[in-house]
């Protein structure tokens, strides 16, 4: 039985099998119908990971693994993005960096009013520089006609005297614009107190990112070179006045010895006043090293005898003076009125009337000299030496 089941087993499988054999008439295999495009998955879709057969989905720990790589990048990126808009001017996004934005922003106008203040004085001094530049000018012209003589009461060198006492004004007037300028930078100088403080206390707010401390120690800088440039500006304001003050007054004084001189036609020099003040500066500086002054003495400075009309007695009276001044700047000068003593009373009283008038005179020639009115005293009396009316003047 079984010699009869084994050749039949094999005949169905031969038969079976011939559908396996490749086929020499069989159809081409490109003509098979078109491929399906499966789309992506979702997961594909946004770059996340995807499982094959063969993979296996990843544990927790390799989850938390792969989490924990991914967070650093996003932060990162957030950090770099903030900087991009700090550079170009803009905040952060937190509270702190943009209270930043906006203190650079007052910086920014305290700033341009620095500079308008800054040109302000720069112009100032220029019109003072051209105003004294014209006055030194006339003055030299009219010593120079002086010196080689002239006419008194020139009107030329009135003219010149007028327009030099307007430049000189001009730069009084300049004083007054200059402490009306300080006031406004001491104005600056109270915003820029505020900003520093401000800029200070934003260290202590929370929710700041490393930036915005950064751009805070920035902002500090910055803030601190303001208020030098606005200490400076207040120094070079104060020093100005005090120069200029005292350059006007100065001035002043020496254009008074000028009207005097063209009135007389005569050149004198330097105001007695100035030359006081010049000299107790120097004798200050030179205190330990200074000789005592000289003592008051009997002998008249100077002599005046009023023996005619007209006495030019002014070139010799400054002379004098002068010397006495160089000698001891804290002189003072004591003019005394003397009448002869003879003849009748009547005469006598005339006398005692004229001397006093021509002290006065001579007290008028001083005052315009320049000398300070309380540096001198006036007193009469009569004398048996005298032959004229004379006045005196002594140095206590």
């Amino acid at each position: 039985m079984n010699k009869f089941v084994l050749p039949l087993a094999c005949g169905f499988l031969l038969a079976g099998c011939s559908d396996l054999w490749p086929s020499l008439d069989a159809s081409d295999p490109a003509a098979a119908p078109q491929r399906v495009v499966i789309q992506p998955s979702q997961a594909e879709k946004v770059g996340g990971p995807t499982y094959g057969k063969s993979t296996q989905p990843p544990s927790p720990l390799q989850r938390s693994s792969a989490s924990a790589s991914i967070k650093p990048a996003a932060t990162t990126q957030a950090s770099a993005a903030q900087r991009a808009a700090a550079a170009s001017g803009g905040s952060t996004g937190t509270f702190v960096g943009n209270k930043v934005t906006a203190m650079r922003g007052d910086l920014g106008k305290l700033n341009g009013r620095i500079a308008d203040l800054n040109t302000r004085m720069r112009g100032l001094r220029d019109e003072t520089a051209a105003s004294s530049q014209k006055y030194h000018a006339l003055t030299a012209q009219m010593n120079a006609k002086l010196q080689s003589g002239t006419t008194p009461g020139n009107p030329t060198l009135t003219n010149q005297l007028k327009e030099g006492q307007q430049q000189i004004e001009v730069v009084a007037e300049n004083i007054s614009k200059l402490n009306d300028l300080s006031s406004d930078v001491d104005a600056e100088a109270g915003t820029a107190s505020w900003l520093l403080d401000s800029v200070r206390a934003t260290y202590a707010l929370s929710g700041a990112v490393d930036l915005d401390h950064e751009r805070l120690r920035a902002l500090e800088d910055e803030v601190n070179q303001a208020v030098v440039l606005i200490d400076r500006l207040l120094n070079e304001l104060s020093a100005d006045v005090n120069r200029q003050t005292t350059y006007v007054n100065n001035e002043r004084h020496n254009l008074q010895l000028l009207s005097l001189a063209i009135k007389n036609g005569e050149l004198y020099g330097a105001s007695l006043v100035n030359r006081a003040f010049a000299q107790a500066q120097a004798r200050t500086a030179a205190r330990v090293q200074a000789s005592p002054s000289p003592q008051t003495t009997d002998r008249p400075l100077v002599v005046i005898r009023f023996d005619r009309p007209n006495v030019p007695y002014q070139r010799a009276l400054y002379t004098a003076v002068s010397r006495a001044l160089d000698r001891k700047p804290d002189a003072t000068f004591q003019l005394v009125a003397v009448s002869p003593q003879s003849g009748t009373p009547a005469r006598t009283a005339l006398n005692k009337t004229a001397a006093k008038r021509n002290a006065e005179g001579v007290l008028r020639a001083l005052a315009d000299m320049g000398l300070p009115g309380h540096k001198i005293s006036l007193s009469s009396t009569t004398s048996t030496e005298a032959e004229n009316n004379e006045v005196r003047i002594f140095v206590r």
